[in-house]
């Protein structure tokens, strides 16, 4: 086996007991990535800082002081600040943007010991699920049917290929409306959202505040499990972050759910929904009745007012954030023709730099904030916000452990099949993933199956607030009974 397909776990125990060191794997990594260029997934290499810190790495291992991610290498997606280290957001209005301060997440993995390999694609300030909005052009999924080049989704879709293509053990994602869970799903890999609060957000470039949530893309379970227990942490510059102990997620992998509540909820069965779809959820939960779970109907009555009420508040908060890129201090700026002032200025750097559809949810959120329409839109929006909330709450208040749904309402489609001629088709694709995040709760993708194409599905397991340990043992056995071992046939 190459070094590049390695687990985290994997790496980390061949690396304590000696068998391999930090730079082979990083060495095997920056090979994988140096011939996907097909792939398109990695935007901003840094190879000698991957050297660098692979050396330190096999330096604090062989002194003994070897935390589980030390020496295992990753990718980072592009909306995370690294000190000297372009950071785009995959928008070209910020453009060779180098900042001078590091993210508290990159900052505690550097701590721990991990290697970057570079920036990934994403789509431009994470708004969009196809990754096709990229400023660097669409990151492509390494599972192929026909010469078909589909999408990894999106945002997170060139952490997620990259994950899926072995380029690397782990990436960092982030998650405003299911942007881990949802290109995890579309390529075969483990992605987590954990509780809003969990992980801070200092350093990440800002899409919707209440909503955005940093979380690890990982091959395995366990991966995730390591990798989130290195990520989360209280941070004292992020006023959202929780002031709560991180405990060790891994130890919570015990594999046993005897006697646990799963929920299945019934208005997650939508008009339209695929076939595939549904046998593959109805299976995923008689794997984890087989384990030992009861499964239980649940109402989440709400879930029908969770896309118009996400494609609301994300937009407005979306507006207010990006405010900010103006050409004045930092990024693109567009040239003043004769007798043009500093109000076209600003006009023309965001007609340049910004991209359509983030120019389209930037107005949208104008809009729903304007003055006559903030209580008819904005106002009602938070208030459906609080009951989806609510009924999450009362689910887990009757004694209900996780909740089992569906991911993604199908597989990977091709590049440039969606959304072109009507944006609200791909928002569509949020469907399932919309609720955790006005809710704040931790959910997690795990593949469970190939559908008739040879493409994979997969499941998410939604669990209680700060039960990430909880919820990621609950994946454990759905992971081990699914048994999903199917990797993509190299093509790039």
């Amino acid at each position: 086996m190459s070094l590049n397909s390695l687990t985290i776990s994997g790496a980390r125990d061949a690396l304590r007991k000696g068998e391999v060191t930090a730079v082979e794997i990083t060495e095997a990594c920056l090979s994988a990535v140096e011939g996907a260029g097909a792939l398109n997934v990695f935007v901003h290499n840094t190879p000698e800082m991957a050297r660098d810190q692979a050396k330190a790495a096999d330096a604090r291992i062989a002194a003994g002081d070897a935390p589980a991610m030390c020496g295992i290498p990753v990718g980072v997606k592009d909306l995370f600040a690294v000190k000297g280290v372009e950071t785009q957001a995959g928008s070209n209005i910020l453009a060779g943007f180098k900042p001078e301060y590091e993210s508290t997440v990159t900052q505690n993995l550097w701590d721990a010991g991990a290697v970057m390999l570079g920036k990934v694609s994403m789509d431009e300030f994470a708004m969009g699920s196809s990754n096709e909005s990229a400023c660097y052009g669409a990151a492509i999924n390494p599972w192929k049917i026909d010469d078909r080049a589909l999408t990894p989704g999106g945002s997170s879709g060139g952490s997620a290929a990259a994950v899926a293509a072995d380029l690397c053990l782990g990436a960092l994602g982030t998650d405003t409306g299911g942007s881990i869970r949802q290109p995890a799903a579309l390529t075969g890999i483990v992605g987590i959202k954990p509780t809003y609060g969990r992980v801070s957000r200092w350093g990440v470039v800002a899409y919707a505040s209440s909503l955005d949530q940093a979380g690890p893309m990982t091959k395995s379970v366990r991966d995730a499990a390591i990798m989130l227990g290195a990520m989360a942490s209280a941070d004292a510059k992020d006023s959202t972050s929780a002031d709560l102990p991180v405990p060790d997620f891994e130890a919570a992998l015990t594999g046993d759910i005897r006697g646990k509540k799963i929920g299945i909820p019934r208005e997650y069965r939508v008009e339209g929904m695929s076939a595939e779809v549904e046998k593959l959820w109805d299976e995923g939960t008689l794997m984890l009745k087989d384990a030992g779970a009861e499964i239980v109907d649940i109402s989440l009555p709400h879930t029908k007012y969770a896309l118009p009420a996400y494609y609301v508040i994300a937009p407005a908060e979306a507006s207010s954030n990006l405010a900010r890129y103006d050409g004045v201090r930092y990024g693109h700026r567009a040239k003043l023709r004769a007798g043009e002032g500093i109000d076209d200025m600003y006009s023309r750097t965001r007609a340049e730099g910004f991209g359509p559809e983030v120019q389209r949810r930037i107005m949208v959120g104008a809009y729903v904030l304007s003055a006559g329409f903030y209580d008819a839109y904005y106002n009602r929006a938070r208030k459906v916000r609080a009951l989806i909330k609510r009924d999450f709450e009362l689910v887990f208040a009757s004694g209900v452990d996780a909740i089992l749904a569906p991911a993604t309402p199908s597989s990977a489609w091709g590049i440039g099949e969606k959304g072109a001629a009507d944006p609200v088709e791909m928002y569509l694709e949020d469907i399932f993933t919309v609720t955790l995040n006005l809710a704040g709760l931790p959910g997690v993708a795990v593949p469970v199956g190939l559908d008739s194409k040879g493409l994979p599905m997969g499941l998410q397991l939604i669990g209680k607030p700060w039960e990430e340990g909880d919820l990621l043992n609950h994946a454990l056995v759905l992971e081990r009974a699914a048994g999903f071992s199917a990797k993509p046939a190299k093509w790039w």
